[in-house]
């Protein structure tokens, strides 16, 4: 695996790694945005409620295809072994995000739980980012 790895990012796992995190990070903050829209909390003239939550669902759905892939080319490039804090948040935002789905197409009436799960996830996200791609930044060109 860690040789598919290499391969499909030309050598360069931690950079493509840190680029893609970077984006989930920055989509995630949005998303908070885009539902902030959806429930009426933020009000602005060329974006209404519906296609905020239209939005927030669509652009969710790709998010969490990126953040996949960035699971998978973390585990392929480094493994199982190394992480500690950053592998346990891989692992309870893939949780949180498969509850948060569970109460949007089955369980309405946690509904009201979803705010908590967006920002769960929001935060998941961006400890994350701070221990991958925020360390890797922090350290400069020369490491």
């Amino acid at each position: 695996m860690e040789d598919l790895v290499e391969s499909i990012t030309r050598g360069n796992a931690t950079e493509v790694k840190v680029v893609l995190t970077s984006v989930v990070a920055a989509v995630a903050i949005h998303q908070v945005f885009l539902i902030a829209v959806g429930y009426g909390k933020v009000r602005l003239r060329f974006l209404a409620a519906g296609p905020a939550t239209w939005s927030h669902r669509a652009v969710g759905i790709a998010l969490v295809a990126v953040a996949l892939i960035v699971a998978a080319l973390c585990i392929g490039a480094y493994g199982l072994d190394e992480g500690g804090v950053h592998a346990v948040a891989g692992i309870v935002v893939f949780a949180i995000l498969a509850l948060k789905v569970g109460v949007v197409r089955r369980w309405r009436g946690l509904d009201p739980w979803l705010p908590a799960l967006g920002i769960s996830v929001l935060v998941l996200f961006g400890l994350i980012w701070a221990t991958s791609a925020g360390e890797f930044l922090a350290e400069g060109p020369d490491g």
